[in-house]
């Protein structure tokens, strides 16, 4: 898991390969694109465009991919995402779902908020269960860019 602010992004592209299209795609983002799936480089790196307001972190599950990484960056607003290491989550909700790419899991006994706020991402690896979208002392209305970068292995 890594947080930090757009700006930073040069840093972290020598992570995967992928990543360098990712963040030009954000960096370029201009609150314009159309909600939802939006294609960047076909099934290797695409934004999913979202807006909401924040929920109660309990009223969220757990969630994890093993096929795509995530990039979540808040264009405006304000939310917190719960992180656990994929370890520690061991009351499985809903099986993986290759077709999804996701996994669902109930609260871990300790979780770690990350506060994210407009203009800051965070990066989340196969191995980060996280909770997106919850309140951050007030419900919030989000302008929200998910990323979602395959993994990079041979698939």
């Amino acid at each position: 898991m890594i947080l930090d602010n757009l700006t930073q992004w040069r840093q972290y592209v020598a992570l995967s390969p992928r990543f360098e299209k990712a963040f030009d795609f954000l960096d370029h983002f201009d609150g314009q694109t159309k909600l939802g799936r939006n294609e960047i480089d076909g099934d290797n790196v695409y934004a999913l465009v979202q807006r909401y307001t924040t929920k109660s972190a309990e009223e969220g599950k757990f969630e994890a991919h093993r096929k795509y990484i995530d990039v979540q960056y808040l264009h405006t607003g304000r939310e917190t995402i719960l992180w656990a290491p994929l370890s520690s989550l061991t009351k499985v909700i809903m099986p993986y779902d290759a077709s999804g790419d996701a996994a669902l899991f109930g609260h871990p006994p300790a979780a770690l908020p990350l506060h994210l706020g407009t203009g800051q991402f965070t990066i989340l690896f196969p191995e980060d269960g996280h909770v997106p979208g919850c309140v951050w002392e007030k419900p919030c209305e989000v302008f929200k860019v998910v990323v979602k970068v395959r993994v990079n292995e041979a698939a």
